[in-house]
C-alpha cells in the first residue's frame, strides 16, 4: 500500500490531487460545528500535500442526503474551520463535479486547496449500481492527477469516492488512515495484556459481529450504555422501560456462555441510575440491577458499576472503548461515562495503549472536558473501526493495497 509519503517523495507541484476526507461532523441548529475533530484529523495530510505545492483537490460527505443538493447538509461551514486550521484560504466549490468544481479546480495555484461540494448530494456516491457508481467516479477523477484516500471513517463503504475512484489514478493512503490502521492491527495482532475492550452505545445488535469476534481476541469485555439491558435481560432481571432488543436475547446468552468456555471475562454493572424519562430533568435514582423498577429506565451505570469498571481497566495494557456508558449529554447521567473516560486516561499515563473508536465515545470525551492527548488514539470513524475488530474486509483500505 502506496502512502502520502510515498508521493512526497517524488515532485508533486501543481499536480491535482484529489484527497477523500472525512469532514462529517455535527452541527447545531445555527449550523455551528459542534465538534471539530475531523476537521482537525485531516489537517495534517492536506497541509503537507500544499505545503509541497500540490493542488488539493477535497471531497467529503456530511449527513445523510438522498443524493440531491439540501441547503442543511452544505460542506460550507466547514471550509471556515479548515482555513483557520491550514492558516490558509480555502476555496469552495458550490457542486462536486459541475461547472463550478471545474472552475474552482482549474483556478487553484500551486499549494492552493478547495472543498467541492457534498459528495452525498450526487446519486452517483453511495449507489448500489456499479455503472452508476463508476460514472460518477469518472466525473471525479477527471478532477485530478492522484488520489489520497484520508477519510478513515468511510473506508468501510463501497462508495464512489472511496473505492472507484482508487481503480482510476494513481493512489495513495493519507497519514490519517495510514495512523488508523496501524493502531487497530496493533489491537488484532498479538496485542499487550491485559486487553480490555468496553463496549457501550444504545442497540446491542450493532455490535454483535464485534463482541463475536472478540471473544477470541480481548480478554475482558465491560458492557454498558443502553446494549446492557439486553444483557440484564438475558440473565432474567427486569429491565423496567429501558432500551431493550428482546430478539438479540438468546444470542446474547449464547455470547455469555461462550466467554465462560473461553475464559473471557464479561463485565457487566451491579447499579444503574433509573429516570422516570429521558430527560435531565426527570426524577432519577441509584438501584441495584436486580432492582430495575417497571416504570423507570436505565440511563446510566451506577456509581459502583463505574468504580468496579475502572478497576477492571486499571491493569490493563490495552484497551479499546467504542460507545459511551450512559447518556453523557446529560448531566445526571454522564458520570459512568467520565469515570471511564479517567480510567482509560490513567491507562494512558501508566504506559498502555488506550484507544477510542470515534463516534459517540470521541465527542463523549471531547464534551467532558478531556483532551485528545489525555488518549492514546481517538478514531475517526467509529463504524469502519469496529467493522476492522470484526475481522471484515473494508473495501476503501483493500482498494489501496495493490
Amino acid at each position: 500500500m502506496q502512502t502520502t509519503e510515498d508521493l512526497l517523495a517524488g515532485e508533486v507541484r501543481g499536480t491535482r490531487v484529489l484527497v477523500r476526507c472525512d469532514l462529517n461532523v455535527p452541527l447545531d441548529d445555527n449550523r455551528t460545528i459542534t465538534d471539530d475533530g475531523r476537521i482537525r484529523a485531516s489537517v495534517p495530510t492536506l497541509k503537507a500535500l500544499s505545503d509541497a505545492g500540490a493542488k488539493v483537490v477535497v471531497v467529503a460527505h456530511l449527513g445523510r442526503p438522498k443524493g440531491a443538493p439540501e441547503a442543511k447538509y452544505s460542506l460550507e461551514p466547514v471550509v471556515g474551520r479548515l482555513s483557520e486550521l491550514l492558516g490558509r484560504d480555502v476555496a469552495f466549490a458550490t457542486d462536486t463535479v459541475g461547472e463550478s468544481a471545474r472552475e474552482v479546480v482549474d483556478g487553484l495555484g500551486d499549494g492552493g486547496v478547495a472543498v467541492l461540494e457534498n459528495l452525498r448530494f450526487n446519486p452517483g456516491e453511495t449507489s448500489k449500481d456499479e455503472a452508476e457508481r463508476g460514472a460518477f467516479a469518472d466525473e471525479l477523477a477527471a478532477l485530478a492527477d492522484a488520489f489520497v484516500s484520508d477519510g478513515f471513517g468511510v473506508v468501510h463503504r463501497k462508495q464512489a469516492s472511496v473505492y472507484d475512484v482508487a481503480t482510476r489514478l494513481p493512489h495513495y493512503a493519507g497519514g490519517l488512515v495510514t495512523s488508523e490502521v496501524e493502531v487497530l492491527r496493533r489491537l488484532t495482532e498479538d496485542p499487550q495484556r491485559p486487553y480490555a475492550v468496553v463496549l457501550g452505545g444504545a442497540k446491542v445488535s450493532d455490535k454483535l459481529g464485534v463482541i463475536a469476534n472478540l471473544l477470541g481476541t480481548a480478554d475482558r469485555l465491560l458492557i454498558g450504555g443502553g446494549m446492557v439491558f439486553t444483557f440484564l435481560a438475558a440473565q432474567g432481571h427486569e429491565v423496567g422501560k429501558s432500551l431493550l432488543e428482546a430478539g438479540q436475547i438468546d444470542t446474547v446468552k449464547g455470547y455469555l456462555q461462550d466467554a465462560k468456555a473461553k475464559g473471557v471475562e464479561i463485565v457487566l454493572p451491579t447499579d444503574v441510575v433509573v429516570a422516570t424519562a429521558f430527560s435531565a430533568d426527570a426524577d432519577h435514582e441509584v438501584v441495584a440491577v436486580d432492582a430495575i423498577p417497571a416504570d423507570r429506565m436505565g440511563l446510566d451505570i451506577g456509581p459502583e458499576s463505574a468504580k468496579l469498571f475502572a478497576e477492571k481497566l486499571a491493569d490493563c495494557r490495552t484497551i479499546f472503548w467504542n460507545g459511551p456508558m450512559g447518556a453523557f449529554e446529560m448531566a445526571p447521567f454522564a458520570d459512568g461515562t467520565k469515570t471511564v473516560a479517567k480510567a482509560l486516561v490513567d491507562a494512558t499515563s501508566a504506559g498502555a495503549l488506550t484507544v477510542i473508536g470515534g463516534g459517540d465515545s470521541a465527542a463523549a470525551v471531547r464534551q467532558l472536558g478531556f483532551s485528545d492527548d489525555d488518549f492514546g488514539h481517538i478514531s475517526t470513524g467509529g463504524g469502519a473501526s469496529l467493522e476492522y475488530l470484526e475481522g471484515k474486509t473494508l473495501p476503501g483500505i483493500d482498494v489501496l493495497s495493490d
